[in-house]
């Protein structure tokens, strides 16, 4: 009843006309309820949500009524907008949005309409909202409603050039201020470029040019950069000139040639082992995993599958190509947005196969990962794995994006380690980094990481208990917490599958603890106990299985008395330890260690512990016994584990 009078009191005619027209065909099924419950609009975009809708939703903002509740259901409606996949198919939507409208511009005579013409401002939306659509859910910076900010955010982000943005912003501000004075002159709501040549001179002259055909040449100028950019990022690679080896593998994957045919295609095309080759295709065909495909998913299975075949036929090894690739295709057929990806890009498509032909590693990791399969868009980047620094400002500029959102911090972090983690591995197998560049860029990765996990973890136990003040200085701690890294990690000779060896420290010498009261949901807890809790935070950011997985495996064992020891130690407990229980390992262990990340006074008294422990005087007839003894227990206690050889550990 509510929803009605509002229409009606902005549909009211009177002396001066009505107050604004309204169109209410957006809401749920068009011609559904005025006024719907918040849960059934999250229904409702859940179940029946069109791709045209996510494009609608874009722009979508409370403008009267409970602003608060407003913004919490717009918050439950995100999801439905942003995927936190990259999702291709946004492509496939706006390109029938725009077969649609240009089939009213032939129909209605629009070709003068600067909105919705060949080259005009809705062209250059639509550029920016297909990248808002398929990459929004992971890049936040692009959930904005104005489309220049989206421009600039994706120069930012890299996605386009910096000449395409340029030209796009120029054209846009060019169209919108056309479609200002259009609109100037008797105050009408029109698009349309004018036909009588007095309008025409009115419209040159208020665009500042001394005639019709100058102003016409520039308009002229910016519509046609805006077609050719928006052909050449909506245009269909794979579908519609097919080439001849694709449409000679079609009905081969649809199955409408037999088995003798069907084996002769297949060894003329390269594959020697063709019998395993058919017998592989015929196994997906009648999976029940690609019968219960939906429509649409089975229509982008069929056209994927002859290019994916194709696209092995032309590696060195085509039988080895398709089956390890055909892993990862098997993995995510029920996620046809992956299909999407490598039917639109062929130069994902081919980067996917060549890595799954080099290395089984990367066909698992793809399989087990396969929001990765975005990352084989940019080759540069691909082969050309960033270093430290660079690692920092990316991963930090992510985190910001998802700052104060629990899910998706933890989400960033995986994906982030999963990214950079195959770029290396890419660049190894092809011989871009040498061995010792593959470690040290596999160490950078995970020291970015723990930076900015104990920066997560610290923000959450000050919000809970407030911040540390030592009650012997009486003064605000910093961090006053410190990760050091033993082992492979710590000697910069970190794999793909090592764990992190790790020690927690803290300054803290008093167990008593104060917290300001401003920011903090809890009590104040003692200093060790604050301490204890960051650590476990930690643990648990590092270790948490999501459904982006695990982000590290993490191995505590060697900080002082082991599994049987505290899990943080106070620097003067660790430097006691040191002096007076250590085992000799564990000062061989002590010499790869290194300081991570965390407070950098506590750095500079762990360096100095460090090399008192090391440098101390040692009988050396002692040690090579005790160095002797331990070996041996240690091959022992292996061999009785495992019979088998091991390189590492065997004499």
């Amino acid at each position: 009843f509510l929803s009605q009078s509002l229409i009606n009191a902005l549909h009211q005619t009177t002396a001066d006309g009505f107050v604004f027209r309204v169109d209410m065909r957006l809401r749920p099924f068009g011609s559904g309820p005025l006024a719907i419950s918040f849960d059934a609009m999250e229904d409702y975009y859940q179940i029946h949500g069109r791709e045209w809708e996510r494009y609608a939703m874009i722009k979508a903002r409370v403008i009267a009524g409970d602003q608060e509740q407003g913004e919490q259901l717009l918050a439950r409606l995100k999801p439905f907008v942003y995927r936190r996949y990259v999702d291709y198919s946004a492509f496939e939507s706006i390109r029938e949005m725009k077969a649609m409208i240009q089939k009213e511009v032939r129909l209605k005579n629009k070709e003068l309409n600067i909105k919705v013409g060949a080259g005009g401002i809705r062209e250059i939306e639509f550029i920016g909202q297909v990248f808002q659509l398929i990459r929004g859910g992971r890049e936040v910076k692009l959930q904005s409603r104005s489309i220049l900010t989206v421009l600039a955010s994706l120069l930012e982000l890299g996605i386009l050039p910096d000449f395409v943005i340029e030209q796009l912003t120029s054209a846009y501000n060019f169209l919108r201020r056309t479609e200002h004075c259009l609109q100037a002159w008797r105050d009408e709501q029109t698009h349309s470029l004018p036909t009588d040549e007095i309008a025409q001179q009115r419209l040159a002259f208020s665009m500042g040019y001394a005639d019709w055909d100058s102003f016409n040449q520039q308009l002229l100028h910016h519509r046609t950069r805006v077609h050719e950019h928006f052909e050449q990022v909506f245009v269909a690679p794979q579908s519609d000139t097919p080439s001849e080896d694709t449409e000679e593998l079609t009905p081969l994957w649809l199955g409408e040639i037999n088995d003798n045919d069907a084996l002769e295609l297949l060894t003329n095309n390269g594959f020697n082992a063709a019998k395993d080759v058919w017998r592989h295709i015929k196994t997906v065909r009648e999976s029940r995993a690609y019968r219960n495909l939906s429509a649409r998913g089975l229509e982008r299975m069929d056209r994927l599958m002859p290019l994916f075949l194709s696209a092995c036929q032309a590696t060195e090894q085509p039988d080895l190509s398709f089956l390890r690739a055909l892993m990862v295709i098997e993995a995510v057929m029920q996620r046809s947005v992956y299909l999407v990806l490598l039917i639109e890009n062929p130069v994902a498509l081919s980067q996917f196969i060549r890595l799954c032909a080099s290395s089984p590693w990367i066909t698992r990791y793809l399989s087990l990962h396969p929001l990765l399969l975005d990352d084989l868009l940019d080759v540069g980047q691909l082969f050309n794995p960033p270093k430290h620094d660079a690692l920092n400002q990316e991963l930090s500029q992510r985190m910001a994006d998802v700052l104060g959102d629990e899910e998706r911090s933890l989400d960033a972090l995986r994906h982030f380690k999963q990214s950079h983690f195959l770029k290396v591995a890419a660049a190894d197998i092809f011989g871009a980094l040498p061995l010792p560049e593959v470690s040290n860029h596999l160490s950078w990765i995970a020291e970015v990481v723990l930076e900015q996990t104990l920066n997560l973890a610290w923000q959450n136990l000050i919000m809970k208990h407030g911040r540390p003040i030592c009650t012997h200085s009486g003064e605000v701690c910093d961090t006053g917490f410190a990760v050091i890294a033993y082992g492979k990690l710590g000697g910069y000779e970190l794999g793909y599958g090592s764990d992190l060896d790790m020690v927690f420290l803290h300054s803290g010498e008093s167990e008593a603890l104060e917290t300001t009261t401003e920011k903090s949901t809890e009590k104040p807890v003692a200093l060790g106990v604050f301490f204890a809790r960051l650590g476990q935070r930690m643990m648990h950011i590092l270790g948490a299985m999501t459904p982006a997985g695990v982000l590290f495996e993490v191995d505590m064992r060697l900080r002082p008395d082991g599994a049987a020891g505290m899990l943080v130690s106070s620097l003067k407990a660790f430097a006691g330890y040191q002096k007076n229980k250590a085992w000799i390992w564990e000062h061989q262990a002590l010499i790869r260690a290194r300081f991570i990340t965390g407070s950098p006074p506590i750095e500079q008294e762990f360096d100095r512990i460090r090399s008192l422990v090391l440098a101390q005087p040692r009988n050396t007839t002692d040690l090579l016994e005790d160095i002797v003894a331990m070996r041996k227990k240690m091959h022992r206690h292996l061999t009785a584990k495992s019979a088998e050889s091991d390189i590492k550990h065997d004499a």
